[in-house]
Parts: structure tokens; sequence; C-alpha cells
């Protein structure tokens, strides 16, 4: 064997090895964000098994509101079906959008319920309701954890596909679309500037 021969097989060799290190790579990032909207789904799902005992230990309280009660279980709902479509395919844009609208309308809701409970001081008093105000304040606080992870990862995943010479490979390796990072209306009401006016 001629060391023109040599060199030909250990340039060829070196390539696939460098190309099996870009396939490793983008299955890695990708299961790393995966992994990252597994963390999400977990919060997510302890927020929606906090909310029904939310709202079961406010209807004593509030009888005369039960449209506002009836909106957060039907919001809840929603973002319940949200989350479950969203697991199927963490990174899918439909499935990232989905779950952000949903999640949208419940913080409305969320948002209507608390506004009602400040009419009721002997309901905000209540050693039960403050406790669950607080673990539910504690879990949106994960929630936003997680999601910066997430996004952290998606972004990192979509980099390096995008990156040379990855981007050569990465369509035929089953990596064609980039993933969507998750994305609530809260994201997009803070970077909006207000606006004053006199």
């Amino acid at each position: 064997m001629s060391i023109s021969s040599i060199v030909t097989l250990a340039i060829i060799a070196a390539l696939v090895f460098y190309i099996i290190s870009i396939y490793n790579q983008l299955v890695t990032l990708r299961n790393r964000f995966q992994n990252a909207f597994s963390q999400i789904e977990v919060q997510l799902k302890r927020r929606y098994d906090l909310i029904p005992n939310l709202v079961e230990t406010a209807k004593a309280y509030l009888a005369h509101e039960r449209d506002t009660l009836e909106a957060v279980i039907a919001a809840r709902n929603g973002a319940v079906s949200g989350l479950q479509a969203a697991a199927a395919q963490p990174g899918n844009a439909q499935s990232m959008a989905q779950l952000a609208g949903a999640e949208g309308l419940l913080n409305n809701a969320m948002g209507r319920l608390k506004v009602t409970m400040e009419a009721y001081p002997d309901l905000k008093a209540s050693a039960n309701m403050q406790q669950l105000t607080e673990e539910l304040s504690s879990t949106e606080n994960k929630v936003a954890f997680a999601r910066q992870a997430f996004n952290d990862a998606v972004m990192e995943y979509n980099t390096s596909k995008q990156s040379f010479p990855a981007v050569f490979f990465a369509a035929s390796f089953g990596h064609a679309k980039d993933a969507s990072p998750l994305e609530f209306a809260d994201s997009a009401a803070i970077q909006a500037a207000p606006k004053v006016s006199f």
C-alpha cells in the first residue's frame, strides 16, 4: 500500500468521524431541548393541579362569582390540552404557539380571579388561600426559569444546526426544521415600551 493511499484513507476516516461527531452533536442538542421542555411540563402540570384547589377554596367565598370560577377552570383545561400537544412535539412551532395561546387565556382568567378576590378580605385572609396562592406564585417562577432554560437549549440547537458545516448535513440527518422557543404573552408585553401621554 502506497503512502498516498494511506493518506487518502486517513483523510476519509477523519471526515467520516467528523460527520459522525456533527450527527452526535445535533442529537445531543435536540435531546437537551426536549429534556428542558420536560421541566416546563412538570411545573405546568403542578400549576394546573393547584388551580382546581384554589377554585374550590374560593367557591365558598365567591358564590356570586360563578362565571369567573368557571372561566378559570375552562382556561385551565384548555392549557392542559395545549401542554399535551406541546409535550408530544417539543419545539414544534404550531405546538408552541398553541401552548402559548392557552397559557395566555389562563393567565387572563387567573388575573380576573385575583382582581375578584381583592373584593373579599375574608378569602384573602384564609390560611388555605394564602398557602395556595404562595404555591402558585412559586410554581409560576419555576415555570419562568424552566422556560428560559428551554429557550436557551432551543437557541443552542438552532445555532448549531445552522452553523457551518452542520448546515450541509442537518437535513439529511433528520434535523431539517428549526425548533421553536416557547414565548408567553407576557414576553411581548415586557418588550413593548409603555406609552405615556399627558
